[in-house]
């Protein structure tokens, strides 16, 4: 991917689709299965796609608007949205990269040709990369998705436009990190620097509340619990994550997301730079340069 980020941003957004579609081909006739998450105020549904990626349909349940969350297989999610009945008008992106915001083009042209559908308004950072942006957004920038209230959360590293979208009503919250925050790891800093990773991770998305879940958007729980359990083997909330990771279905991607900000203060290695353990492992009192030895370690794990 470092070597993508030297080409022109239309050769290497070809070369990643082409990698994604290839090394999906093996997963096609593999049960995809949606998982729902029903709440008072709020339903998130969780959808599979291509490798290990994951769409997100965020619905108000008493307005039945809804917005998706990085959606790489538009006709999935048109499937899904029809199934539930719900009023899609936004597109949520994450960031550029082409397993997030590749269906962008398509799903919009899709609007066109409905016009009874409705605007489709597509909010993400404001960079030229991602296609058909309407509503470019920035820290703290807000908008509705029916009743339930959206804040942007500007979290540059893994690239320089990174949004996580922190959606809450007065009952339940929800944030969705997209390539910054995973189950138990965080994302390659390709166009950022640790301090940028630490003031996401611990300066932003800490601040939530611990019952904030947490929907991210690649299933890589299990390989970043065993880096984890690496760095902490006394830590037991690993130990037990681990051994849930190893007897769950995630070549069907259904276990473990979402995660909650409080577990992963406990889990994510990379949320835990603070922590006087992290001190003695890697000789120092800095949490930005023990986050930065954290990801090298990790990037060769």
């Amino acid at each position: 991917m470092s070597l993508l980020n030297l080409l022109p941003h239309r050769i290497s957004q070809r070369l990643t689709a082409l990698y994604f579609t290839v090394s999906s081909l093996s997963l096609q006739r593999r049960p995809r299965s949606t998982q729902t998450n029903a709440m008072a105020t709020m339903t998130v549904t969780k959808i599979p796609a291509l490798k290990d990626n994951f769409m997100y349909l965020v619905m108000c349940n008493e307005t039945r608007q809804a917005a998706v969350v990085d959606p790489v297989e538009p006709d999935r999610v048109l499937e899904v949205v029809q199934e539930q009945s719900c009023k899609l008008n936004k597109l949520l992106t994450t960031h550029h990269h082409w397993d997030h915001a590749g269906g962008n083009d398509a799903l919009y042209q899709r609007f066109r040709q409905n016009p009874e559908w409705g605007e489709l308004l597509v909010y993400g950072g404001d960079d030229d990369r991602i296609t058909r942006l309407t509503n470019p957004v920035k820290q703290d920038d807000t908008f509705e998705i029916g009743n339930l209230r959206v804040r942007c959360f500007s979290t540059p590293c893994h690239t320089k436009s990174h949004i996580c979208y922190y959606v809450e009503s007065d009952q339940e919250r929800a944030v969705f990190t997209g390539d910054t925050l995973f189950l138990a790891g965080c994302g390659r800093f390709f166009e950022g620097t640790p301090d940028q990773m630490y003031d996401a991770l611990i300066g932003k998305l800490s601040s939530l509340p611990d019952d904030t879940q947490v929907y991210c958007g690649h299933e890589y729980a299990l390989q970043n619990l065993r880096f984890g359990n690496t760095i902490e083997p006394d830590n037991e909330d690993i130990r037990v994550m681990l051994e849930r990771a190893q007897a769950a279905d995630l070549e069907g991607r259904r276990a473990l997301v979402p995660s909650t900000i409080g577990l992963e203060k406990r889990i994510n290695v990379f949320m835990r730079v603070r922590e006087p353990l992290f001190a003695t492992l890697y000789a120092s009192n800095d949490p930005i340069k023990i986050m930065e030895q954290l990801r090298s370690a990790k990037d060769k794990f």
